[in-house]
């Protein structure tokens, strides 16, 4: 196993750690392993980069590891009412749907582009942000309806990207059968 791949799982690990701070409240702290998570990915894609250690298990393992992290810190944030249920159930609505069209694209020997798009990218970086701030935020015990802002752009980006990867992948099916 090489280093990336360590961080990896290491990352994975730090999840259940993550949510149990969350949920006893102590979100100081939580935004701490928050924290070294995201420096563990950073850390895992430079040293893949820089030492040519590029491994299919690392490729389905990272971004598997980030969708984990981003996930498991809407759940929780959720269960303890920081962040609107309906919040929650969009955003991992819509990354249940791409991971099933994905699925259903493998099982059929269809070729997609799931390359990562601009409206995808910026959906990740606002989710992150949003989960990152109502922890904050809660951490220093400022009202979260000074981020309406954000939460409302952050669900824009949610819909609009689900919306664009379902429209790229039903047009490249339909560019398949026809």
């Amino acid at each position: 196993m090489n280093i990336p791949n360590s961080l990896t799982i290491l990352r994975i690990l730090l999840i259940p750690c993550y949510i149990g701070l969350l949920i006893y409240g102590r979100f100081t702290e939580a935004l701490i392993v928050l924290l070294v998570a995201g420096i563990t990915d950073a850390l895992d894609g430079a040293i893949a980069r820089m030492k040519n250690q590029h491994t299919r298990f690392g490729a389905v393992l990272d971004p598997l590891a980030d969708k984990l992290l981003l996930t498991s810190g809407f759940i929780t944030l959720s269960m303890i009412h920081l962040i609107p249920l309906w919040v929650t159930i969009l955003v991992v609505s819509r990354d249940v749907i791409l991971l099933l069209g994905t699925a259903v694209a493998h099982f059929t020997d269809s070729r997609i582009d799931i390359t990562p798009t601009f409206l995808g990218k910026g959906t990740t970086f606002l989710q992150l942000s949003y989960v990152v701030v109502v922890i904050f935020l809660t951490s220093r015990h400022i009202d979260l309806t000074v981020i309406l802002p954000l939460l409302l752009g952050m669900v824009s980006f949610t819909l609009l990207s689900g919306l664009h990867y379902l429209y790229r992948g039903f047009r490249h099916m339909g560019a398949i059968g026809g």
